[in-house]
């Protein structure tokens, strides 16, 4: 009784103690179940066999999301694998809008990537450099250091390579816009999320000088976010906390001046969530002061104003801001659209590759992450092929038996397939035989079948560029690298329709786990598998749990979380360095 009654004072004087209770409770049990294994002793140095293959050498170009975690799952004792980055460390971009505010500190969550190699079974070799070009022809890539010191030798060198991965990301999209490079802030890199975290407190800083007006008060604290995705919203939610919890206090002469502006093309923000948290997003910005200025596109912006045309009147407007934040989606890198266009893809907006991540046009190339796109196949493109293989008595028709015997074949090779069945309330295969009178068929020939499967193909959807597939993708391609020889011998792919035998590997499929909208006010929205939407206070600390669970590193979570707890003990630190 003792013990409860401490408890009950405790969380009656200190508001924040249950939040830190529930928050250790939740990110403890996430931790202990992604907890990852450390070896216990350094594996002994193999012994060099005259007789043995030399190893293929394979080059990674990337630490992000989809580079890492290639390099996580794979066996790198089977080649010579050598890293090239910019970066010399993986970033949880994820959590850049809480670096912005202070909520966590950039080194929080951020893990070198010599850490994360040590680790894995065989050496691999790292790089800190750009990479200039890649030259398909005579399997090189030309690399440049971004060392820029007084340090002697030549930043310059080529690496021959066997395999090479793509794995560079994307950079902002501007759409050519007028003056966003020179005068806009994003937040794509840890090194952004801190221009923004000094110039936020900068703007504050100059706003209470006694010189300036109230006029020139009010500019240097409207703060305009550019785009209602994922990034932008939670950043302008993270901002609004940021301001209402912890800078008001330590500005109490212009609390009623700050303005935040979420500025989006579309009709609604979060417009790649469900209607309902798109909906309750706007609700509760609506709420808290944020103003959401819906069907507007930004066409110039300036040190000063940014001028925004509205849709629906082609009305021009100039507003005065503090801190613009540009976070409009995603564009090619000019590495990359210089390789496209060796390649014969230069009309292409993103580097196209096949269902087993292989770039087109380029036998020993990969690339994964949101350099590239895949180009799932048509299943129209091989109806007849497809009709043939499962023809099996060469009869000209198809009877629902013969079907069934290549059906997984084909939801194996065409994912589109299996998404019609389930839109369709499809319970059997043979619903497709169905005439036009929707009476039952016991065999179709080939223009039947035809007209079965032609509704198929609108079902196929380009996968979003988000960190979730980067890391399927890179871990999906590990595997195959790791079972290359076994799965040469033994295909476990489907039927390569049109040809013989099978393909060498599963095609890649990507699986949806969820996604989530933090909101601020310790509240998120969540869209999950199972058309599940959870929104309110309970799925921000699902959020916790989860984030927390995602890190690379034990160094990371333990580091993550003690900024969380920090953030609601002492609140979040608003110094200029």
């Amino acid at each position: 009784m003792k013990i409860a009654s401490f408890f009950a004072k405790a969380f009656h004087s200190f508001p924040s103690c249950y939040k830190l209770v529930l928050l250790c409770t939740l990110s403890g049990g996430g931790v202990v179940s992604y907890s990852e294994s450390r070896p216990d002793a350094k594996p002994p140095t193999p012994s060099i066999d005259p007789n043995e293959p030399k190893k293929k050498k394979l080059v990674v170009l990337g630490t992000g999301w989809a580079g890492t975690s290639f390099l996580k799952d794979l066996d790198a004792s089977s080649y010579d694998v050598q890293v090239v980055s910019p970066r010399n460390y993986f970033a949880f971009t994820p959590l850049l809008p809480s670096v912005t505010c202070g909520t966590v500190e950039a080194r929080s969550i951020v893990e070198p990537i010599r850490n994360i190699i040590k680790k894995r079974k065989g050496e691999i070799k790292f790089w800190e450099a750009e990479c200039l070009k890649i030259d398909p022809g005579n399997k090189k890539v030309l690399c440049r250091s971004n060392i820029d010191n007084n340090l002697v030798g030549d930043g310059e060198f080529s690496l021959d390579y066997d395999f090479l991965v793509v794995a560079i990301g994307a950079q902002v999209n501007t759409f050519d816009t007028p003056g966003v490079i020179e005068n806009c802030h994003f937040l794509k890199e840890v090194e952004d999320a801190q221009k923004i975290r000094q110039t936020v407190i900068d703007c504050f800083e100059k706003a209470v000088l006694p010189s300036l007006s109230e006029e020139e008060r009010r500019t240097n604290l409207h703060f305009i976010v550019v785009g209602g995705g994922p990034t932008g919203v939670e950043f302008a939610a993270e901002l609004h906390d940021y301001v209402q919890e912890d800078l008001v206090k330590l500005y109490p002469s212009v609390k009623d001046i700050v303005k935040i502006t979420v500025i989006q093309s579309g009709d609604h923000v979060l417009n790649t969530f469900d209607e309902r948290i798109s909906s309750f997003a706007e609700q509760k910005f609506g709420r808290d002061g944020i103003e959401v200025q819906t069907g507007c596109r930004v066409v110039n912006v300036n040190d000063k104003e940014i001028t925004v045309k509205v849709k629906s009147t082609g009305e021009l407007c100039s507003v005065p801001h503090g801190l613009v934040v540009w976070s409009t989606g995603i564009a090619t890198r000019s590495v990359v659209r210089d390789f496209m266009e060796q390649i014969g893809q230069g009309k292409r907006n993103v580097l196209a590759t096949n269902e087993w991540l292989r770039v087109k046009g380029c036998e020993a190339v990969y690339a994964i992450g949101d350099c590239s796109s895949i180009n799932q196949r048509k299943i129209m493109d091989d109806c007849l092929a497809i009709f043939e293989a499962a023809d099996k008595d060469k009869s000209g028709t198809l009877t629902t038996e013969e079907f069934k015997d290549v059906i997984d074949d084909i939801i194996l090779r065409y994912p589109q397939v299996e998404i019609y069945k389930k839109s369709q309330h499809l319970f059997d295969w043979s619903a497709l035989w169905k005439d036009s009178q929707g009476n039952d068929r016991e065999e179709i020939d080939i223009e039947g079948f035809k007209m079965a499967l032609c509704q198929v193909d609108s079902k196929m959807k380009s996968l979003p560029a988000t960190a979730q597939v980067a890391a399927q993708q890179g871990a999906y391609l590990a595997r195959c690298f790791n079972c290359r020889d076994q799965c040469a011998e033994n295909p476990e792919g489907p039927l390569r329709f049109g040809r013989s035998g099978r393909h060498k590997f599963r095609p890649f499929r990507y699986k949806h786990f969820g996604q989530f909208a933090p909101l601020g006010g310790e509240q998120a929205a969540a869209e999950l598998p199972g058309d599940w939407v959870s929104m309110g206070h309970s799925t921000q600390w699902l959020w916790y749990s989860i984030y927390a669970s995602k890190q690379v590193s034990w160094r990371t979570r333990v580091l993550v979380i003690s900024d969380w707890t920090r953030r609601f003990v002492f609140g979040r630190d608003s110094s200029r360095i």
